[in-house]
């Protein structure tokens, strides 16, 4: 069997490098040319796309620490875990709602300054009456608006059911299958413009894209009225500097983050009306474990069988193997390339098993098992054709 060297270029968690173990992926901290890449947070750049690599896995939802569209041009799969670290941000989620609407943070910096109040004759009627300054708001029955109802998004939607709060959704994305696990108290919005009029609290969730960078910004921000805004997503879906102006003009009450950026730091010492965390989303012994194992194992079944499963930039392929030679071919999605794959196939005496092809954007995918033996041969005469990138032959 072959044997697929396996680099992590991250702190990645031990139970998910545990996976490896019994798989003909061997883990090489040292490697130059690794045919596999686990990657949490470190940003990679063209250095990293060396030669022999066919797939990077990060542990984590984003991949905007990943060169994608070059990492394609190359023919190299690249992963992502959605889903995995669902629940440890839906729980942060739950705590910035408290922290925006319950002033807990400025309560907690009140009590800790007190420190002149050496009695408790002194200390309780001073608090007494000074406790109103720092009266909140109940969550119940108000409204929170969603942006992003994937598998984060969701689940802050359902969190919201729970805590009796009027919920309302946004997502121009969202699959049948996915609308289908949403609460029915969950409110479709039109739009984003309808989401901002009528939300106190919005939660985002979206991915960090050309198409949504600053997509949430002063357009939006004008139909607001007092609204508290979380981002857990990433820092470059929202206009930082919209979001001050807004908070100055009174359309935004305050703002909740895990990305700092250097005028948001300078704004929270100021005043409280903004509270950031230093990204700890996922930041949970759970989420990094269920992470790191489903980037192995997707990474793994790759090398091994060809298979994707939640890659970013390639289709989600799968075919049960039926014989001991198995071909995969990347090409650039074009017309006739089946025809043309085929073709050599057939010129070459290589009969097809089972042959599937999926293409996703400009990338098209090909499995085919065949059922006699394939030389090293014939596989350069297959990177030989025009506007195909790689050739595998899987061991």
């Amino acid at each position: 069997m072959q044997e697929y060297l396996v680099k992590p270029l991250s702190n990645i968690a031990q139970v998910g490098l545990d996976k490896l173990e019994g798989t003909s992926c061997d883990l090489n901290e040292s490697t130059s040319k690794p045919d596999g890449v686990l990657v949490r947070s470190t940003k990679l750049s063209s250095d990293d796309l060396t030669d022999n690599l066919k797939a990077i896995s990060r542990a984590g939802a984003g991949v905007n620490n990943i060169p994608v569209e070059e990492c394609t041009e190359k023919g190299i799969v690249v992963f992502n875990t959605p889903g995995a670290n669902a629940n440890a941000v839906k729980e942060l989620v739950l705590a910035g709602l408290m922290l925006s609407s319950r002033n807990i943070y400025a309560s907690i910096d009140f009590v800790n300054e007190l420190t002149d109040k050496s009695e408790m004759s002194e200390l309780e009627p001073f608090l007494e009456s000074n406790k109103k300054q720092f009266k909140g708001n109940e969550l119940s029955g108000s409204t929170l608006g969603v942006v992003g109802l994937g598998a984060i998004g969701s689940k802050v939607a359902r969190m919201g059911v729970a805590l009796d709060m009027e919920v309302i959704g946004f997502d121009p994305a969202l699959s049948v299958e996915a609308a289908w696990k949403l609460p029915s108290q969950v409110k479709p919005a039109a739009t984003l413009e309808e989401l901002f009029r009528v939300s106190e609290y919005i939660s985002i969730h979206i991915p960090a894209l050309p198409s949504t960078e600053k997509i949430i910004n002063k357009d939006l921000f004008k139909f607001s009225n007092n609204l508290s805004l979380l981002n857990f997503a990433r820092h470059e879906v929202v206009n930082t500097q919209d979001v001050l102006n807004f908070i100055d003009k009174g359309n935004l009450r305050n703002f909740i983050t895990d990305f700092p950026t250097p005028e948001l730091i300078k704004r929270a010492n100021d005043k409280k009306d903004v509270i950031l965390l230093p990204h700890i989303g996922a930041s949970t012994a759970q989420a990094e474990e269920n992470c790191a194992v489903m980037a192995v194992n997707q990474l793994t079944e790759f090398l091994q069988t060809g298979n994707i499963i939640n890659s970013v930039n390639f289709p989600d392929v799968r075919l049960n193997r039926t014989t001991d030679y198995r071909i995969s071919i990347i090409n650039k999605n074009v017309p006739a390339m089946i025809g043309q794959i085929a073709t050599e196939l057939g010129e070459l005496n290589l009969n097809i098993a089972e042959m599937t092809n999926v293409s996703k954007g400009d990338i098209a995918y090909n499995l085919i098992d065949i059922e006699n033996e394939v030389s090293e041969e014939s596989i350069n005469k297959l990177q030989g054709i025009e506007n195909v990138i790689d050739v595998r032959l899987i061991g």
